[in-house]
């Protein structure tokens, strides 16, 4: 089983590198009508079990020329209660793993765009519906966290 071992960052972020790139279905449709395919965007990920959805900051959309998928209602910690209304959208997701080693690789996971996560230091945050398919260890005592997939 493939996996990687990373340091919790010091704000006790677990953060991972990643790639974000157009989803398989349009990659493969703009090859067939012989477009050119957005270079994948290399991004810093947070990985949130408190999160059911995969999230990604409308910047790195927006350098990969998508355009919404659909439109959810969604529950925040800072909406009160209340639903607000968030795009989605089709992306491919890979993490790296260790050398040698298969990286943690999406060619299609539905995304929500979500602002104000480039200010905080990452752009994607990594959700349940792609954590739920991975074993993951967090050592506090030695500030590293491990994710088996």
């Amino acid at each position: 089983m493939p996996y990687f071992t990373r340091q919790v960052a010091p704000n006790g972020y677990l953060i991972v590198p990643a790639m974000v790139g157009v989803s398989h279905a349009r990659r493969t449709a703009l090859i067939a009508n012989k477009q050119i395919v957005p270079t994948p965007v290399q991004v810093q990920a947070l990985i949130d079990t408190g999160a059911t959805g995969t999230c990604v900051d409308p910047s790195v959309l927006k350098q990969l020329s998508l355009s919404p998928t659909g439109n959810i209602l969604v529950h925040t910690p800072s909406t009160a209660g209340q639903p607000v209304a968030a795009d989605t959208y089709d992306v491919s997701l890979t993490v790296h793993a260790r050398s040698g080693q298969l990286p943690l690789s999406h060619h299609t996971v539905p995304v929500l765009a979500s602002h104000l996560l480039a200010a905080q230091g990452f752009h994607v945050i990594i959700g349940i519906d792609i954590l739920k398919g991975c074993m993951m260890t967090y050592d506090g005592a030695n500030g590293l966290f491990s994710l088996a997939y």
